[in-house]
């Protein structure tokens, strides 16, 4: 089983200055596309081992999934250095997720 989700929010400001490839995965445990979806994620990141996954609890009042305008779970949003790079929602396989993660070590 995966981690769960944390419910600890991140600072934007501190995502923003984040080096590296750093990707958010905006869900929660209780949904059923998130935990069909997290092998699939999982799998994609095992494949680049230099990318951070940072698993973010979403809904209502959570202000970091707001700041990047989350409206479906789960929604992995793929940084580099602070910046968006790709998104994908509701993955159904890893390959989105691993094409996304190709574009940010591009």
């Amino acid at each position: 089983m995966s981690a769960s989700y944390a419910t600890h929010q991140p600072e934007r400001a501190e995502i923003d200055a984040a080096p590296g490839v750093l990707v958010l995965d905006f869900g929660t445990d209780w949904c059923g596309y998130c935990r069909a979806a997290a092998p699939v994620i999982g799998q994609a990141i095992a494949a680049h081992p230099d990318a951070r996954h940072v698993k973010v609890e979403d809904g209502p009042g959570r202000p970091l999934g707001r700041s990047f305008r989350v409206k479906l779970w789960p929604t992995v949003v793929v940084l580099k250095d602070g910046h968006e790079v790709a998104r994908v929602v509701r993955p159904a396989d890893a390959g989105a997720v691993g094409e996304a993660l190709a574009m940010a070590a591009a």
